[in-house]
C-alpha cells in the first residue's frame, strides 16, 4: 500500500458481475474488463501469499448448498467451492477492514478514539492441545511449535488439503480456537495474524459495519456528530456478538434441516462416509459428499460389545478388539430418519 484516503463516496458500477463470469475471465482471459479482472487476480494472490506468510490461516470450510424445487424441498445438495473470483473479492475486502481499523487506532494526530473492532483471541492452550494429540494419532507430522507459531499451524492445514478428513480436521481445529467476536477493546485478530481488523467493507450488510460507517464519517468528515461512548460501544458490541452467535446458530439449523429433507427418501442407501464424534452411546458419522451427519447407535453395533475409550477417540469391541476411532472413514447404510428431531441414523456396512 502506498497511499489511501477515506472519503463518503458514491460507487457508480461500470459492470455488474457475478463470481462464475469473473471465473470465467481469471480462467481464460477473455472478457469485459479482462485487464483490469486479470490485474486485480495477480494483485490478490500477492496479498494472499503474504497475508499467509505473515500468519493467517486458510480454513477451507466447506460449504453445503441445495437445489429446491417450487415448495422448498430439496432436490440434491452439493459442496460449494472456493474459486479466484471468491478469493478475490475476500482479499481486498479484508485488506480494507485492515486498512480502516489501522487508521483509527494508529492515528497521525492525536489519540485513537472508541471504535468497533473484529478480534479473535489466542487459542485455549489445552484444547490445542487435545486437537493436536488426535492430529498426531491418524499420522500427521505436528511442528512442537504448532502452538505457539501460527505459521506451522497452517503447514498442518496444508497437509489435509484435499484428503477425504480435511472437513473434520478443519472443523475441530476451529472448535479448538476462541470465537471472533466484537469489541472496542482492541486485542488483534489470531486466525487472520491482523493486529487490527475491524468489519467495515459494503455493501453494509451487518450492524458492525453501519456502526464503522458511522464512526469514521464522524471523525473523518463531521467531528461535530454525537458519537458513540466506549460504555455504548462495550454494550453494543456485546449484543451484536450474542447476535451472530444467534444467526450463525439458525445457519446450521437451516442446512441441518434440508439435509434431513433430502435424505428422508434414501432410507437403505448406502454412504461413505467419516467418524466425525466418538460419544459413550454411539459414534456419529459424516457422510462425505453432503456432509449431512448422523449417529450410529452402540446398541446398533451386534456383532461385539463396544466400550467407549475416551484417551483414544474411539470404541473398542470387547472380545473382537475391533476399533472405530475418531476420523476412520467407513460406509453407512442410512435406517433411521426422523425429521421432526432433525436425527438420522446408520448402520456401518462391511
Amino acid at each position: 500500500i502506498v497511499d489511501y484516503q477515506i472519503r463518503k463516496t458514491i460507487i457508480n458500477s461500470k459492470r455488474r458481475f457475478n463470481y462464475d463470469e469473473v471465473q470465467k475471465i481469471i480462467e481464460t482471459g477473455e472478457g469485459e474488463f479482462a485487464e483490469d479482472i486479470l490485474q486485480l487476480d495477480k494483485l490478490a494472490k500477492i496479498l494472499r501469499r503474504k497475508r499467509m506468510k505473515e500468519g493467517s490461516f486458510d480454513f477451507n470450510t466447506l460449504e453445503v448448498k441445495f437445489k429446491l424445487d417450487d415448495t422448498g424441498r430439496p432436490l440434491e445438495a452439493y459442496i460449494k467451492t472456493m474459486k479466484d473470483s471468491n478469493m478475490l473479492v475476500e482479499e481486498f475486502m479484508l485488506l480494507a477492514n485492515k486498512i480502516v481499523a489501522q487508521h483509527i487506532a494508529l492515528p497521525k494526530r492525536g489519540e485513537a478514539k472508541p471504535f468497533v473492532y473484529r478480534v479473535h483471541d489466542f487459542p485455549d492452550q489445552e484444547k490445542l492441545s487435545e486437537f493436536v494429540r488426535f492430529v498426531k494419532s491418524l499420522g500427521y507430522q505436528v511442528s512442537p511449535n504448532l502452538i505457539k507459531k501460527s505459521s506451522e499451524f497452517q503447514k498442518l492445514l496444508d497437509q489435509v488439503k484435499g484428503k477425504e478428513e480435511e472437513p473434520l480436521i478443519n472443523e475441530l481445529a476451529i472448535r479448538s480456537m476462541a470465537k471472533a467476536f466484537y469489541s472496542p477493546h482492541n486485542i488483534g485478530h489470531y486466525g487472520l495474524g491482523f493486529r487490527y481488523y475491524t468489519h467495515f467493507t459494503s455493501p453494509i450488510r451487518r450492524y458492525s459495519d453501519l456502526l464503522v460507517h458511522r464512526l469514521l464519517f464522524k471523525y473523518i468528515e463531521k467531528p461535530g456528530l454525537p458519537g458513540y461512548t466506549l460504555a455504548e460501544l462495550e454494550e453494543i458490541c456485546e449484543h451484536i456478538s450474542a447476535c451472530e452467535r444467534t444467526a450463525m446458530e439458525a445457519e446450521r439449523y437451516s442446512v441441518k434441516l434440508k439435509q434431513v429433507e433430502l435424505l428422508s427418501n434414501r432410507l437403505g442407501d448406502e454412504f461413505h462416509a467419516i467418524i466425525s464424534g466418538v460419544v459413550h452411546f454411539g459414534i456419529f458419522v459424516k457422510i462425505t459428499d453432503i456432509l449431512a451427519e448422523g449417529l450410529i447407535r452402540l446398541r446398533d453395533l451386534d456383532d461385539d460389545f463396544y466400550i467407549y475409550d475416551e484417551r483414544k477417540y474411539a470404541i473398542i469391541g470387547k472380545r473382537t478388539k475391533k476399533m472405530y476411532r475418531l476420523g476412520d472413514k467407513v460406509s453407512v447404510k442410512l435406517v433411521r430418519v426422523n425429521e421432526e428431531r432433525l436425527e438420522l441414523d446408520f448402520l456401518i456396512v462391511e
